[in-house]
């Protein structure tokens, strides 16, 4: 028959399925109560998350380790490991969950662009801000997020096609930048009709299937607001920093707050904001016309208790004979300029 020490020496060894550290590392198993007579067994156990179906996984392990040693029936009971084992054991967890999605490697910081709503500028934002990070130094990718609305390698002026090499997808680089998107693998401009488990699917294989080398950033375009795809980025990259896109309207900066406290709420850090058409100049007369409203990007910040990281005028990027890139600034033209800055902000928050 088990005893007690036989039931901790034969769960000592299972896994915490969100610390991915043993039981006996964290001290979970907290009590073991054996009925001889009925052959059964009731262990109360500590995790770092419960009610969820990592937890029913659990279960059946735990079951299953336990009748086949003899117990005839097996009772079951999980609480809360405490804070501060949790808070010991979490970052590394999370550094090693994200180091698997990217092949093994750990060095790589995510930084997600996010807004409350579409046409503010969001994708454009990523681009820039990707292609000044590179300028600036830095190895540097992007996933476009936006499964629906995707339009970084237009943006990008990307003609090429990611190609196969082995199990592994090699994406396209263009400006020095690394790029995926679900525009690589539809025809025509076809609409995309998919439910959220199918892009939960789609978002794991741009980190898992393609062969991204080591990068310093990895930028993540979202779809804008809260919808399924914002929840599992949250969810895969527990340490992904955000910025936050609006322009100066009213509502737009009352939208983009719902995207930022579901930032907050998963404990994302949100890097700043970013106000984009902040305002029209002349060419003639160098007067700032405030086409969009004043105010909506730093009334957002406030909301979310950071800073804005710039504000950004409308104006289109040079024209060049050579070179199509229609969102693209160069890194001489005034907007190209004011990304340089932004891009600098966020290597000192990263790398704070």
């Amino acid at each position: 028959m088990l005893t007690k020490e036989r039931v901790v020496e034969l769960l000592s060894s299972v896994q915490d399925p969100f610390l991915h550290i043993t039981l006996e590392e964290t001290g979970g198993i907290n009590s073991v109560t054996i009925k001889e007579d009925k052959k059964h067994v009731s262990v109360k156990i500590g995790i770092s998350k419960t009610n969820t179906a990592e937890q029913m996984e659990l279960q059946q392990e735990i079951v299953g380790i336990l009748k086949r040693e003899g117990a005839n029936t097996v009772g079951l009971r999980f609480e809360a490991l405490p804070d501060e084992v949790i808070q010991k054991y979490q970052p590394a967890a999370e550094k090693a969950k994200e180091a698997s999605l990217m092949g093994g490697s750990s060095n790589t910081k995510f930084i997600a662009v996010a807004s409350g709503k579409g046409g503010v500028g969001k994708s454009t934002v990523t681009v820039n801000l990707a292609v000044s990070l590179m300028r600036l130094g830095k190895k540097v990718g992007i996933i476009d997020a936006d499964i629906y609305g995707f339009s970084v390698p237009d943006m990008m002026g990307v003609e090429k096609r990611p190609v196969v090499r082995g199990e592994k997808i090699i994406p396209v680089e263009r400006f020095g930048v690394k790029v995926i998107s679900m525009g690589f693998f539809v025809e025509d401009n076809s609409p995309i009709i998919w439910r959220g488990p199918m892009l939960g699917k789609m978002i794991n294989s741009f980190f898992s299937e393609v062969e991204w080398g080591e990068l310093d950033y990895l930028l993540l375009d979202l779809p804008p607001g809260t919808g399924d795809i914002a929840m599992d980025v949250h969810e895969l990259l527990p340490t992904c920093k955000e910025v936050i896109v609006t322009t100066p309207h009213p509502t737009a900066a009352f939208v983009a707050a719902r995207a930022g406290q579901m930032a907050l709420k998963t404990d994302h850090e949100i890097l700043g904001v970013v106000e984009n058409m902040a305002y029209f100049e002349s060419k003639t007369t160098g007067e700032k016309e405030y086409v969009f409203g004043k105010g909506g990007g730093k009334k957002l910040a406030d909301v979310l208790k950071t800073k804005v990281l710039g504000q950004l005028p409308l104006q289109q990027p040079y024209e060049e004979e050579d070179v199509f890139a229609p969102s693209v600034y160069q890194e001489d033209h005034p907007i190209g300029k004011e990304y340089h800055k932004i891009a600098a902000k966020v290597i000192a928050k990263m790398e704070e």
